[in-house]
């Protein structure tokens, strides 16, 4: 068999198992109306989830970023590449986590994948022992596989299990790895219990606020404000290129971690510094996030978020054959798990014939049996863009359950 053969049976088996992946091209930008290949679709799949991505005072921002800095950084942070702009957008993320970390300092990075690459492999040394949620975004899974330490996995939000297994470690460093809000289904990882075993046990707590940053919190700071914790152990990294509406990521963690970080992580040594234009936009988009307009924003999600589920609850009452579900969601991503492969990929297919995009999640992202509809909110939908997806759904299941 050639290469080019042993692909395509790979290919093949893929497409029979109904877990190919298509590529799809916007036209215009991210926003709850899109046109995507030509077509215009009410979008329920960004993690725009304030909206700020289509703002005009941050896209005048960028513009302005980029005639006064150009179009690249030239060099990697520790060549040339750290502007004013980076040490800007560092120091005011430093006083964002001021109140949640003693003596905090933030670094940045390009993207979230690798931000988490950097501290989960330069802290994750020979003398460590990982402890890595079951549920954990695949840049912490990847992360863990790098690293040179011990990893063990625990289940899904289950602190009685990683208190066993942190009790049995004979580790001279033990690090616990878990993102905030999980990008699969929505429930928050219950950080204070994390942090507690972290304290009893002498640990890190490592925590991914990628989908939580810009959302969570009275002020937008994200997970470590909604639970209002505090501690030298935490290591957050937060992504800039969700709620934020531009790009990149951070840490932010006691001085003396982020120090070892510019002198450890590999991902942040060799790879070329973000865009200065896009580093000076993020101080604008801080400042809606912190002002009148994220606050607004976040007030809408949550309305939006409380009759999304209510409707789908009321659906999945009146269609109980079809055996849909709900994830314990309280966060702008409210997935509808609907099982099987085939059936959730037709479902998303319906509603994209209805003028919706709406994505179906297969495994290996979810278990098997666990396929579903990623329902995504933005602050920028309306309750009437909520009400065209329930109706939709509400034809597709009708449909559904008369063909069964």
């Amino acid at each position: 068999m050639s290469l080019l053969d042993h692909l395509s049976a790979k290919l093949a088996a893929l497409s029979a198992q109904s877990l190919t992946r298509q590529l799809r091209t916007a036209d215009d930008g991210t926003a709850p109306r899109q046109r995507v290949n030509g077509r215009e679709l009410l979008m329920f799949c960004s993690n725009d989830y304030l909206g700020l991505a289509a703002e005009p005072a941050i896209a005048d921002a960028l513009a302005e970023g980029a005639h006064r800095w150009g179009g690249g950084s030239g060099a990697s942070p520790l060549v040339s590449g750290h502007s004013a702009a980076h040490e800007a957008v560092a120091d005011t993320l430093a006083g964002w986590f001021a109140p949640h970390i003693p003596q905090a300092r933030a670094l940045g990075f390009c993207t979230g994948y690798m931000a988490n690459l950097a501290v989960v492999t330069a802290l994750g040394d020979e003398h460590t022992e990982i402890f890595s949620e079951q549920l954990n975004h695949a840049s912490l899974i990847d992360a863990a596989r790098l690293a040179k330490a011990k990893v063990t996995r625990f289940p899904h939000v289950d602190l009685d299990a990683l208190r066993t297994a942190l009790a049995a470690s004979t580790a001279k460093v033990r690090l616990i790895v878990t993102d905030a809000v999980f990008s699969m289904d929505g429930d928050l990882a219950p950080l204070p219990g994390l942090l507690a075993l972290a304290e009893e046990f002498d640990a890190w707590l490592v925590v991914d606020d990628a989908h939580g940053f810009g959302v969570l919190g009275a002020t937008g700071r994200g997970a470590l404000e909604h639970f209002g914790l505090r501690s030298e152990r935490l290591i957050l990294v937060g992504t800039l290129g969700k709620a934020a509406g531009l790009a990149g990521a951070f840490v932010a963690a006691h001085t003396t971690v982020v120090e070892y970080l510019l002198q450890a992580a590999r991902n942040f040594i060799f790879s070329t510094a973000s865009p200065p234009a896009i580093e000076h936009a993020l101080l604008t988009s801080f400042a809606l996030i912190d002002g009148p307009a994220g606050a607004q924003r976040r007030a809408n999600l949550v309305a939006l978020q409380v009759r999304l589920r209510d409707g789908l609850m009321a659906l999945i009452d009146r269609h109980p054959r079809l055996g849909w579900s709900l994830t314990d969601s309280s966060t702008p991503i409210q997935p509808l798990i609907v099982g099987g492969n085939a059936e959730v990929m037709a479902l998303a297919a319906a509603l994209e014939a209805a003028g919706l995009r709406v994505p179906g999640i297969r495994p290996p992202t979810v278990a098997a049996g666990k396929a579903r509809l990623r329902i995504t909110l933005c602050g920028t939908h309306t309750a009437a863009d909520v009400d065209t997806l329930l109706a939709a759904l509400g034809r597709a299941a009708a449909a559904q359950e008369q063909a069964a």
